[in-house]
């Protein structure tokens, strides 16, 4: 049985900044690499096979922080695992895209990926990842975007807002995924005395 866990990348600046990243390139800040850390520590304890990372910078340093700290191997990138495309309105804040292009800038064709095309994409890299690693434990350091969408579809996802390196944890049934763990921050909880 495959176990899936979803990580969302460490903070960045344009996170606090209330910037659509998409698939734009940006650095995690210090505050990020921490957050990483703390879950590769947490991780250490944990058994998982290993760590695919999207191939943008703040995914990437997040999954290379995580298995320097936990142990557990870095197997490769994978463009399928990146960020939603959000076409024009990357690099935008909120009040940024109501001015330019309206309230309604969802609905305009703006350049963004549709839910169609993510999920395609996630549907190419989950049957590879099935056949390649069977009964395995993969963690998956990847988008908020992405991952909302991917949970959406597996009608699974919350009004939670997906925080910055949570770890939401799928496992495989017969019949398709069963969600074990959602949105879980526990390391960042840790008081270190």
């Amino acid at each position: 049985m495959t176990t899936i866990g979803f990580i969302r990348h460490g903070s960045t600046e344009w996170n606090k900044l209330g910037k659509l990243q998409g698939q734009l390139d940006t650095d995690l800040t210090d505050e990020g690499r921490d957050q990483a850390r703390r879950l590769g520590v947490r991780l250490a304890g944990e058994t998982w096979d290993g760590i695919i990372s999207s191939d943008l910078k703040r995914a990437k340093e997040t999954a290379h922080i995580i298995s320097e700290q936990s142990g557990i191997p870095f197997i490769r990138e994978d463009a399928r695992l990146r960020e939603r495309r959000y076409g024009q309105v990357e690099g935008t804040t909120v009040a940024e895209r109501e001015e330019r292009w309206g309230a309604d800038w969802k609905q305009q064709a703006l350049g963004q990926e549709t839910d169609d095309e993510l999920w395609q994409r996630w549907m190419a890299l989950e049957a590879e990842l099935l056949q390649e690693f069977p009964d395995r434990k993969l963690l998956l350091v990847s988008h908020g975007g992405f991952i909302v969408q991917i949970l959406r579809v597996l009608k699974m996802d919350s009004e939670q807002f997906l925080q910055n390196t949570s770890l939401t944890i799928l496992l495989r049934q017969e019949n398709g995924w069963e969600l074990k763990l959602y949105n879980c921050l526990a390391h960042l909880e840790t008081i270190h005395e």
